[in-house]
């Protein structure tokens, strides 16, 4: 039986970790390492808790800023989950980012940490105008699986749950989880480091939605073409990113609350 009670747990990656999307700057972000934190104690009341992610960090910028702080924090349980800023840029390589979290996956593995990850969804579903990254996420998500098997990480398969391309589990830029998006990321992860109490539940379909007239659709894509893809791409070409200037938001281990 493998072990399910952790006292040190680390988070790294970008905005997703950092909760981007279930709350804001102004009252406090949660998200899924948030979530995943309280899981961890209710197995582990003692649990301490950091979190290490910062919103527009790259693979490779995690590696580079995230992994040394970790390692000196001694987590017996981490989380990585980045890559999705790097499929979004021009030059990806998804050989490149898989690499640089190999990097991260083996050094947090010899240090004695269990390790999670998490694959990715299909993006045409969730933003159609975003279709031609398809293969990239596909081939990421590949790549992520067999460089965790090389290390013994072990991986949420959210990028094939059905329920995963549920626009309400998505916010409305189509970038980042929704709180139930949150809550279910937590959920997988949970189910896949066998916590006490967890299971596939977070897979179940919602109920289903009244159906979108097509003119309707089309006008939502517009929107969020105008409102959300502009301003990405505009940040893109001035070459800044949304975490300039900005730090982790828990870079100490702390008491965490059982959920």
């Amino acid at each position: 039986m493998r072990r399910t009670e952790y006292l040190r747990y680390v988070a790294l990656g970008d905005s997703q970790t950092e909760g981007l999307g279930d709350g804001d700057d102004t009252t406090g972000l949660r998200g899924f390492a948030d979530r995943l934190a309280g899981h961890l104690a209710a197995a582990a009341p003692g649990l301490l808790y950091a979190n290490l992610a910062v919103r527009g960090r790259l693979a490779g910028q995690v590696r580079v800023e995230q992994l040394a702080p970790a390692l000196a924090l001694r987590p017996d349980v981490a989380t990585v989950v980045a890559g999705v800023n790097d499929l979004l840029r021009p030059r990806f390589d998804a050989a490149e980012v898989a690499g640089e979290l190999e990097e991260v996956f083996a050094a947090l593995t010899v240090a004695g940490a269990r390790v999670a990850t998490a694959t990715f969804p299909d993006v045409a579903r969730i933003a159609p105008l975003a279709r031609p990254l398809g293969p990239r996420v596909t081939e990421l998500n590949t790549r992520i699986r067999a460089a965790a098997g090389r290390h013994g990480v072990v991986v949420a398969e959210t990028g094939r749950a059905a329920v995963a391309t549920d626009p309400r589990l998505w916010t409305a830029d189509r970038l980042h989880a929704s709180p139930l998006g949150h809550a279910r990321i937590a959920a997988a992860l949970a189910e896949v480091l066998e916590l006490p109490g967890s299971g596939g539940a977070w897979k179940e379909p919602l109920p289903p939605r009244p159906p979108r007239s097509g003119a309707r659709a089309v006008a939502a894509e517009a929107a969020w073409a105008a409102g959300f893809l502009g301003p990405w791409l505009g940040r893109r070409l001035r070459g800044t990113s949304s975490g300039d200037g900005r730090g982790a938001k828990r870079p100490q281990l702390l008491p965490v609350r059982a959920a």
